[in-house]
């Protein structure tokens, strides 16, 4: 069964399809063979696969260093922020540097990223493997998972779609280092519907909701998705 793409280059739209077994994004890099740059997620929600080329934007992920943690810890206390990490505590520097430093410092299997938007930071990314972490691993479906989690931390970047396009960036470099990987699984609040959206567009599918334990001891009803990498990444 082949699947609709679109890769949107300006005012532009190259159309093709996924052919039997054709992961979208190569199948988006072959539409677009014609055009400089790759093609990335723009919305993966729809029977239609959107892809899009667009050169003034670049999206990159690069290891948090200390140095980024009283940023961090700004955004964290922003209310858009907070609202749904409130359970990790109070977002002080103090406390999210004890929080982070052990990650940061490799002491931990958790790895955090600052996520830049044409070379400004806007937000970060930690991602991990599930099985390190056996009070979630239980809660996925996919054995070996690897769980991400992620925010926009300046008010100001937000509905810009640039949700999805730091989660596409993370998914192509955790192809490389997560080779074996063949899922990985996000859990929002269920009553966080934008960031339920984003991983939508990012090609991530609802699953099961659940009770998810805290840092803090107590629980959030949350979404599980699942983004299946050799459907989509190949």
């Amino acid at each position: 069964m082949s699947t609709p793409v679109v890769v949107h280059l300006g005012s532009r739209e190259l159309t093709g399809v996924a052919r039997n077994g054709e992961a979208w994004a190569a199948a988006a890099r072959r539409v677009a063979a014609s055009a400089t740059g790759d093609p990335v997620a723009r919305d993966l929600s729809g029977e239609v696969k959107h892809f899009a080329i667009d050169h003034d934007l670049t999206v990159a992920l690069r290891p948090m260093t200390r140095g980024d943690l009283p940023t961090v810890a700004r955004w964290r206390q922003a209310p858009h922020v907070h609202r749904w990490w409130q359970a990790d505590g109070d977002p002080t520097e103090e406390n999210v540097t004890t929080q982070y430093g052990p990650d940061i410092d490799g002491m931990t299997p958790t790895r955090i990223w600052v996520a830049e938007v044409n070379g400004r930071s806007i937000g970060f990314v930690q991602d991990y493997r599930l099985a390190d972490y056996p009070e979630y691993a239980l809660l996925t479906p996919v054995p070996g998972a690897i769980g991400v989690d992620y925010a926009i931390g300046d008010e100001q970047w937000l509905g810009r779609g640039l949700g999805t396009r730091i989660l596409w960036a993370w998914t192509l470099r955790s192809r490389h280092r997560f080779a074996d990987a063949t899922a990985y699984f996000a859990a929002p609040d269920h009553r966080n519907e934008a960031s339920l959206r984003v991983l939508d567009k990012t090609g991530f599918v609802r699953g099961t909701w659940f009770d998810e334990p805290q840092s803090d001891g107590s629980t959030d009803t949350v979404i599980g998705c699942t983004f299946d990498v050799r459907t989509i990444l190949g």
